[in-house]
């Protein structure tokens, strides 16, 4: 089977979009993002680098505040076997601060689920509150983001390759005290 067809398969298969063999092939969703703001420009992780932990932007609640919850992700790109990394981000919220990092115990990011609060009509809307990956040695990574609202269930995988880039939608500051920042994420499967 050459390598066009291999691509067309998981493209059929999974349901994902195919690029070129030099750039990603699939590209993962999850279906219970929120619609408010723009997606950011596509980051990813320098060639032969793949997704092998990440952090989160976030901001906890305000006690009665504004709370916008998940604000940016932080992809932590590595090359197989070596301890050094490269940070890449797309669009982030301008509140919160970043956690710790975290690794795959072994392997890198192969695919996602996202928490994220429905829309609360005259209530205090915060999107997308909390992420978790599986990683390709078998682990799961839940991210320190908050409790807000519920898990939409997981994306497909990277079954060639690994992660190797992100794409966030947020909602740019509404100056009218309901902001919401990140809604929703992509994330781009590289071989």
């Amino acid at each position: 089977m050459g390598l066009a067809t291999l691509f067309l398969f998981f493209a059929l298969f999974f349901g994902s979009e195919v690029k070129s063999a030099a750039g990603y092939y699939a590209v993962l969703s999850v279906t219970n993002g929120q619609s408010w703001g723009s997606w950011g420009s596509q980051a990813f992780c320098p060639t032969g680098f793949y997704a092998t932990g990440f952090s989160l932007k976030v901001e906890h609640g305000q006690g009665g505040g504004d709370d916008t919850a998940l604000n940016g992700i932080r992809l932590h790109c590595s090359r197989p076997g070596n301890n050094y990394w490269r940070d890449v981000e797309s669009t982030s919220g301008p509140w919160g601060e970043w956690t710790q990092t975290q690794f795959c115990p072994s392997g890198s990011l192969k695919s996602f689920d996202l928490r994220v609060e429905r829309k609360l009509g005259d209530g205090d809307d915060t999107a997308a509150n909390n992420i978790k990956f599986k990683c390709s040695g078998g682990a799961m990574l839940v991210g320190y983001g908050m409790s807000w609202g519920d898990w939409g269930g997981w994306s497909t995988e990277c079954f060639v390759g690994r992660i190797c880039g992100i794409q966030t939608k947020v909602e740019q500051p509404q100056g009218r005290g309901d902001d919401t920042a990140l809604n929703d994420v992509r994330f781009f499967c590289c071989s």
